[in-house]
């Protein structure tokens, strides 16, 4: 049994979906704000919150491996406790998704809570495996609601460039990394294939759309008052340092991807093409 936390999620769901097509029972747990993760043949659903470590019994009971994805930052989860529990309940291996900021910018508030994380995995007594991702393809689906209204997109640092990644590889990583030998004690840093700027990826979803799309560059300020809209503001400061001023190991396009699924992994266009709705 492989217990899959954020199972509703971006890289959860494709995961529980991987895992249960390959014949391994999971256990979906959401934290219930949409409803339980959906019903599929060989999962089972829990309703629990790695915010409230009394409600993780049940989702990691009969589990031997775990995969951990935390909402936000995760300053709100108790790692060494969560970690026990699972410990406890007989699970054998954790696969952490956490943020390669967390190696990057370890010691930005935006980013310590994950590299707080990652240290009590390590030390957790179990076997484990850390994927460190950088920014998803799929964040361009803050920019559905302005597409369809006035075929815009508003986004600040038009010109910096970084190699978003497929949620869908990072599902499919994790699949590999919770069964398949070889991955105890190892780290991997997962990116896209090229490194490409807010207007790249406009100008691959306006082809994609098949009509063309305006980039209207923002300000910082702009930027960081409507990400305050949805996270605290440590996380978007730090969010904001790394899309306007990314490091040359951020930049950078790493192996890791293609080493574990034996293919390149996909660029933003390919994601655009399966999500080409989101913006119509």
């Amino acid at each position: 049994m492989i217990t899959v936390t954020g199972a509703t999620g971006n890289v959860g769901q494709p995961l529980v979906t991987a895992l249960q097509k390959a014949g391994h029972p999971v256990t979906a747990v959401s934290r219930g704000v949409s409803g339980p993760a959906p019903a599929q043949p060989g999962v089972r659903s829990v309703v629990a919150d790695l915010g409230d470590p009394a409600t993780l019994p049940p989702a990691f009971e009969g589990a031997d491996a775990l995969f951990l994805l935390v909402s936000g930052a995760g300053a709100h989860v108790d790692g060494p406790r969560v970690l026990a529990l699972a410990r406890d309940a007989g699970i054998e291996r954790v696969v952490l998704l956490s943020s390669q900021a967390a190696t990057t910018r370890p010691e930005q508030p935006s980013h310590e809570p994950l590299r707080v994380l990652e240290e009590a995995v390590r030390t957790s007594g179990l076997d484990w495996t850390i994927l460190q991702a950088g920014g998803f393809h799929s964040n361009a689906v803050a920019w559905a609601p302005t597409v369809r209204s006035e075929k815009a997109v508003y986004a600040p640092f038009g010109d910096a460039a970084l190699p978003s990644v497929d949620p869908g590889d990072l599902a499919e990583v994790a699949a590999v990394a919770l069964t398949e030998p070889g991955h105890t004690g190892r780290t991997y840093t997962l990116t896209g294939p090229v490194a490409t700027t807010p207007r790249e990826r406009v100008d691959a979803l306006a082809e994609v759309l098949g009509h063309p799309l305006s980039f209207v560059e923002v300000s910082r300020e702009q930027a960081r008052a409507q990400l305050l809209q949805t996270m605290p503001e440590p996380v978007a400061d730090g969010t904001l340092a790394i899309i306007g001023a990314p490091t040359p190991d951020e930049v950078a396009v790493g192996p890791d991807v293609a080493a574990m699924l034996g293919r390149a992994p996909r660029p933003f266009r390919d994601w655009a093409e399966r999500h080409a709705a989101l913006f119509r």
